[in-house]
């Protein structure tokens, strides 16, 4: 999962880029980057890290124009190293940069055929240095000197014809402006908003309409699925559609875990279908666990905070914070190696032992991945006195790999694949443990934009909206994502990646 911005102004766009970002670093931190540009040159500053330490003032002060890129990274695919880091570009046609979240499930086919037909060479393992190359081989087919909006819309078309996935992308071509363009199945998410200045209008794309408030920008709308929008350098506004079947089916996922509460997603608020979620599964629990003598709810936080004040309100029950956070570790389930996870949960939470001393308690959380954070939390809170650990999961049991730009493991690292309930609720030693519903979790979400009743559900019940995963694929990405793969390449680049480091930061 990233977050992309991108930004066609009438002043310096630097320091908007870099706020956006910042709003949208819940989205990655493994890596940050940003490309502007100016007089017909790019400028280019991308590290790894949170971007408020890949960003200094010598870098914000090279990275001047009045249009740009920002991208903020977890690796779905390849390796972490800073070159991996986006936006990418290449010189040629006219110069394209590209910042792009999701992920392309014909990857390694594009990538052969590029290097056939296009005699294109791809320097990186990431899909999106293949996006962008594929992109640039479809502008290369015009021989204007300067493109015309339909010249672009038709770029994008055959771009939607040939890749398949799930990708929001913002790309960036010298002497023309911005394009933004989204997935024909809408799975990952892309805004846009704008603000009127002296000089003329400004528009700003983004992953998350929270990311347009910084700096005051005005949410218009979500781009739609196989739309492409082409705003020039002079802010000329252009849109289209370019796939022929294009429907909404967004990430579920995004609502149960990613996104930010104070973000709306085609038209649905973050917010209120968390809430949603929590009215749901406690009704859930009042039918199914009417026997279980619950004394207290408590949240995993913070994701999990809205639905569990829900769960509360509707069980009648009181609401605690049991858990303090602290808010300098990364999310755990994207942290490679298992021994860092487990050694991750107890920095990142602490109990209030107060708060489960001799108590029933039922904890909740956003949904159970491995269950390594599942299985210390209620080890903790029966360490804090608890008497019985109950355990509600606002999400259904997590039973097969993402494929579509959310870097989940591997199926045989996934607790809940291949077990039931039971056997789950063993694992992690709860008392008792309880999941959202699919249907349920649709219903919560839906209920906010009645019009979107198709999701890409495919962790919860292997359905793969784009119709070309099959075991072949699910295998290959096994090999890359298991805890084992992951150390090895770790362990490979370590050495290489300190030196690459210490002459970038004598370069800067």
């Amino acid at each position: 999962m990233c977050g992309i911005v991108g930004i066609v102004g009438t002043s310096p766009v630097n320091q908007a880029i870099y706020d956006g970002l910042t709003v949208l670093q819940h989205r990655g931190q493994d890596a940050a980057g940003i490309i502007t540009i100016e007089n017909n040159t790019f400028s280019l500053r991308k590290a790894n890290g949170l971007v408020k330490d890949a960003f200094h003032t010598r870098h914000m002060k090279r990275l001047q124009g009045t249009i740009g890129l920002g991208h903020v990274r977890y690796p779905t695919a390849g390796s972490s190293s800073s070159s991996e880091a986006q936006p990418f570009y290449v010189n040629s046609p006219f110069g394209i940069a590209l910042a792009h979240n999701g992920n392309l499930t014909n990857a390694e086919a594009l990538k052969e055929q590029l290097f056939s037909e296009a005699r294109r060479h791809v320097n990186t393992t990431s899909d999106s240095e293949i996006l962008l190359n594929i992109m640039a081989h479809e502008l290369s087919k015009s021989d204007k000197l300067h493109l015309d909006p339909e010249d672009i819309f038709t770029a994008v078309t055959e771009v939607n014809n040939k890749v398949s996935g799930g990708y929001a992308t913002i790309a960036m071509i010298i002497g023309h402006g911005i394009v933004a363009f989204r997935d024909p199945n809408g799975i990952r998410p892309l805004v846009f908003g704008k603000r009127e200045t002296a000089k003329g209008t400004e528009y700003m794309f983004a992953s998350e309409s929270v990311a347009l408030k910084p700096d005051g920008f005005e949410f218009v709308r979500d781009v739609a699925p196989g739309e492409a929008i082409y705003v020039t350098e002079e802010g000329e506004f252009h849109s289209l559609s370019c796939a022929d079947k294009a429907s909404y089916s967004p990430c579920i996922f995004e609502f149960v875990y990613f996104a930010r509460p104070d973000s709306t997603i085609d038209r649905m608020s973050v917010y209120a279908t968390r809430v949603n979620m929590g009215t749901k599964l406690g009704e859930k629990i009042a039918r199914e666990w009417a026997d279980k003598d619950i004394d207290v709810v408590i949240p995993i936080p913070e994701t999990s905070c809205d639905v569990a004040l829900e769960i509360a309100r509707v069980l009648d029950l009181p609401y605690r914070q049991g858990f303090v956070k602290n808010r300098y570790i990364g999310r755990t389930f994207i942290m490679p190696g298992q021994e860092m996870r487990k050694k991750s949960v107890r920095q990142k939470l602490n109990a209030i032992d107060r708060e489960f001393k001799g108590k029933n308690v039922l904890l909740v959380d956003d949904s159970i991945v491995r269950g390594t954070t599942s299985a210390q939390i209620v080890e903790m809170a029966r360490e804090s006195g608890a008497k019985n650990v109950y355990f509600a999961s606002a999400a259904p049991e997590i039973r097969f790999p993402n494929v579509y730009g959310i870097d989940m493991p591997s199926a045989a690292e996934l607790i809940a694949h291949g077990r039931e309930v039971e056997d789950i609720n063993a694992s992690i030693g709860s008392d008792g443990l309880i999941f959202q519903s699919l249907k349920d979790l649709i219903a919560a979400v839906s209920q906010e934009n009645p019009e979107i009743t198709k999701f890409e559900t495919s962790v919860f019940d292997g359905q793969y909206i784009t119709g070309d995963i099959d075991q072949n694929y699910l295998n290959r990405i096994d090999e890359l994502r298991n805890d084992s793969a992951k150390s090895t390449r770790e362990s490979a680049m370590s050495s290489s990646l300190e030196i690459h480091n210490q002459d970038e930061n004598e370069a800067d």
